[in-house]
C-alpha cells in the first residue's frame, strides 16, 4: 500500500511537471514579461495573451473531475469519440466564457489591487472590447457544442452561462462567493453526465460535491492574500467576514468533506479496492497542504494552490479510472 501511495503521488507530480513544461514551452508569456517573439499585435501575440487571461494552467483543477464524470457515466451509457470531442469543446467554451467575463467584471478592482494590476485588461494588453468579443465567441462555442450533444444540453447551456457569469458579482455582496465558485465548477462532472446519460446519478452528484468543497476550500486559502485590500474596498470573503484564522479552519473542514465524499464514492460507484490507494494519497496531500500554509505565514500559498491542488485533481481522475477498471 505504501509503495502504491508513493507511486501514485509521484505519477501525479510527474503529470504536473509535464503540464508545466508544456506550458513553459507553449505559453512563454507566463515566464517572461519581455519576449521579442511575443510582442506586437500579431495572431500569436493575441492568442497567448488571451490564453493567459483565462489562466490556461488552471484547467488542471477541474478537468480531471469532469473526466471522472465521463468515466462514471460509462456504466450507464456508451461514450463515442464524437461525444467526447464535443464535451471537451463545450468545457473549453464554458470555462473561457466564464473567465473572460470575470476579467471584464473585475477590471476596475484588479487595477487597484497590486497583486492583480498586471492582469491583461488592467495592464492594457487586452482592451475591454477585445475581452468582450472573446467572451461572446466562447459563449457561442459552448452553445454550439451543447447543441451538437443533444437538445437538452442546448437548452441547459443558456442558464449555465448566466449562472457562471453571476459568480463575478458574488463577492460584492456575500462571503459565500467561495462556495458559489465551488458549486459552479462542480457542475462540470454533472454536465458531462447529462450530455452522456441524461438524469444525473448519485455517484456523479457525490463527485460534484467533492469538487465543490475542493475548489471552495483552496479558494478560501488563496483569498487570504487579499484580505486587507478586500476590507478597504468593502468586498466580501470568508477571511474578511471571519478572519484569516477561522478561514483556515473552514478550509480544513471543507477539505475533510472532500475526502469523506471521495470515500463514499467507493460504495455508490462499485469501485475496486485499489481506489483506496489513491484516496489515501489524496488525504495525505491535503494534510501537507494545510501544514505548509498557516494563518501566520501564507508565503507558500502558491505551492499549495497550484502544485498540490493540481496533483490532487489529477489523482482523483486516476482514482476513479482505477476504481472503474477494477470494480464490479
Amino acid at each position: 500500500i505504501f509503495v502504491g501511495i508513493t507511486g501514485m503521488s509521484l505519477m501525479g507530480l510527474i503529470l504536473f511537471i509535464i503540464f508545466s513544461l508544456l506550458e513553459k514551452n507553449l505559453c512563454a508569456w507566463n515566464f517572461t514579461m519581455e519576449n521579442d517573439k511575443l510582442t506586437g499585435n500579431g495572431i500569436l501575440s493575441k492568442t497567448v495573451t488571451y490564453s493567459k487571461m483565462i489562466k490556461f494552467s488552471h484547467t488542471l483543477f477541474a478537468l480531471p473531475f469532469a473526466l471522472s464524470g465521463l468515466v462514471l457515466a460509462l456504466r450507464e451509457h456508451e461514450v463515442t469519440l464524437r461525444m467526447g470531442f464535443w464535451i471537451i469543446i463545450a468545457m473549453v467554451g464554458a470555462r473561457s466564457a466564464a473567465m473572460g467575463f470575470n476579467r471584464i467584471a473585475d477590471a476596475d478592482i484588479d487595477a487597484e489591487n497590486p497583486r492583480t494590476a498586471v492582469r491583461e485588461i488592467p495592464s492594457g494588453n487586452i482592451s475591454g472590447k477585445e475581452a468582450l468579443a472573446f467572451t461572446v465567441f466562447s459563449s457561442v462555442l459552448l452553445v454550439f457544442s451543447a447543441a451538437m450533444l443533444s437538445e437538452l444540453c442546448l437548452w441547459l447551456s443558456f442558464p449555465l452561462l448566466i449562472f457562471l457569469f453571476f459568480y463575478s458579482y458574488t463577492k460584492r455582496f456575500t462571503w459565500l462567493a467561495h462556495i458559489y465558485l465551488g458549486f459552479s465548477i462542480g457542475l462540470a462532472p454533472v454536465a458531462v453526465w447529462i450530455a452522456i446519460a441524461g438524469i444525473p446519478g448519485l455517484s456523479v452528484i457525490i463527485i460534484a460535491l467533492a469538487l465543490m468543497t475542493h475548489i471552495a476550500g483552496f479558494d478560501i486559502l488563496y483569498s487570504c492574500q487579499d484580505v486587507d485590500f478586500d476590507r478597504r474596498k468593502k468586498l466580501f470573503s470568508i477571511p474578511v467576514r471571519f478572519g484569516v484564522k477561522k478561514a483556515f479552519s473552514i478550509s480544513i473542514t471543507l477539505h475533510i468533506f472532500t475526502a469523506v465524499l471521495l470515500f463514499l464514492l467507493y460504495f455508490t460507484a462499485g469501485f475496486g479496492v485499489y481506489y483506496f490507494i489513491f484516496i489515501t494519497a489524496i488525504a495525505f496531500l491535503y494534510v501537507i497542504e494545510h501544514k505548509i500554509v498557516h494563518p501566520d505565514d501564507i508565503s507558500n500559498i502558491n505551492i499549495a494552490f497550484f502544485h498540490i491542488n493540481s496533483i490532487i485533481s489529477v489523482m482523483v481522475f486516476f482514482a476513479v479510472l482505477t476504481g472503474y477498471l477494477t470494480g464490479r
